[in-house]
């Protein structure tokens, strides 16, 4: 006797394909609720405070702690080849090409990706977005937009402040504390980073990690159980789900960047 059923198979292969095609819509719902979501700035304003600047305090210190230990391994790799003086560059590149986006992007569905979920999950469990639904207002529009859009924003402000602070810190590790000469350091910097080949690159990849990391984000929080459990394992999938779609955005990008 077989251990599973065609029939099973199929049901469950067509709720996947159910599952894609609401959370598709959902997102195009999302993207259409810009024009609402600027007229009404203020919401997304308040959510721009909520998500950002409450994440300022731990990707700030995360930044500054990932410039010192760049400092340190870029110092004795570039020492090898008596290149040493390169350090600002290999530390300006490595931040705001790949570590700045792609941590930031960690640490925020970490910090406000889960708060997001928790939140619409709680509103869920609580039945406030029906009695929302009763009053003839759209959930959607009033809840979910300036929240998404807040994050969308915020993300690159975020991934700009933390490759800042990590440059700080390599700074800090680099000329302060090992020597080097600190016209070099930043000569070397301004001269091999491209204003728009690297940091455009870099701030292309913190948006795009903030529609990804936003999305998934709302999209667990407004389908999770309205149970104490449900809100809880939707927390988790936001996170899990969120670090696995910015590492694989992150790759698919690079790529693409660099094969243009």
């Amino acid at each position: 006797m077989s251990w599973y059923r065609p029939a099973d198979v199929g049901f469950a292969a067509r709720a996947k394909l159910a599952d894609l095609g609401y959370g598709a819509r959902l997102f195009l719902r999302l993207l259409a609720s810009l024009p609402s979501a600027l007229r009404r700035f203020g919401l997304v304003r308040d959510q721009i405070h909520f998500m950002g600047n409450y994440s300022l305090a731990i990707i700030a210190v995360s930044g500054i702690f990932v410039g010192f230990v760049l400092g340190l391994q870029g110092y004795y790799t570039l020492q090898r080849y008596g290149s040493s003086e390169a350090l600002g560059l290999l530390v300006a590149l490595s931040l705001v090409r790949e570590l700045g986006p792609v941590i930031t992007a960690l640490l925020f569905a970490g910090r406000a990706g889960t708060s997001l979920t928790a939140e619409i999950g709680l509103m869920k469990a609580g039945e406030q977005l029906s009695a929302m639904e009763m009053m003839a207002v759209d959930p959607v529009q009033r809840i979910l937009a300036p929240r998404f859009w807040g994050a969308v924003i915020a993300m690159p402000l975020l991934a700009a402040v933390f490759s800042a602070v990590g440059i700080i810190g390599g700074w800090v590790v680099g000329v302060v504390m090992i020597g080097i000469d600190a016209g070099s350091f930043w000569s070397q910097m301004q001269g091999g980073v491209d204003v728009w080949l690297d940091v455009g690159n870099g701030v292309l990849k913190s948006a795009v990690f903030g529609f990804a990391v936003s999305f998934i984000a709302l999209l667990q929080g407004y389908e999770a159980q309205p149970t104490p459990e449900g809100v809880a394992h939707a927390t988790t999938r936001t996170v899990v789900v969120a670090s696995l779609t910015v590492l694989g955005l992150d790759f698919v990008l690079t790529a693409m960047m660099f094969s243009i």
